[in-house]
């Protein structure tokens, strides 16, 4: 599976920014696909997530500002960021949890490049 990460950039405090991946290859594998961001000198946190099925998820800190959804094409997903606020300044990644039968269900996790997001006035 390849990822293929957009957008991201420099906004203001109470902006508006639209990340967009596209998913290649193995999409018939993926269980879901999910955003995370890694601020400087932090681990990397998950952000938002959305199921095969359209289940969504949320970390605590997004919920009510952040959106993710499915494109057109079940491979792209979209996260819509309103209210954007300094701490939510990090490198976002792409990723796409996969999952392999092999006697069980195995998780792959694959990996987009990151895209810089940067709230600040």
């Amino acid at each position: 599976v390849q990822l293929q990460a957009s957008g991201g950039g420099l906004v203001q405090p109470g902006g508006s920014l639209t990340l967009s991946c596209a998913a290649s290859g193995s999409i018939f594998s993926i269980n879901a696909m999910n955003w995370y961001r890694q601020a400087s000198g932090k681990q990397r946190d998950l952000v938002a997530g959305i199921t095969s099925g359209g289940s969504t998820n949320y970390a605590d800190s997004v919920k009510g500002r952040f959106t993710i959804s499915r494109g057109n094409a079940k491979n792209t997903v979209t996260l819509q960021m309103n209210s954007l606020k300094p701490e939510d300044t990090a490198v976002y990644f792409c990723n796409a949890d996969t999952r392999v039968w092999r006697d069980a269900w195995i998780r792959y996790d694959y990996w987009g490049q990151g895209t810089q997001v940067t709230v600040s006035s």
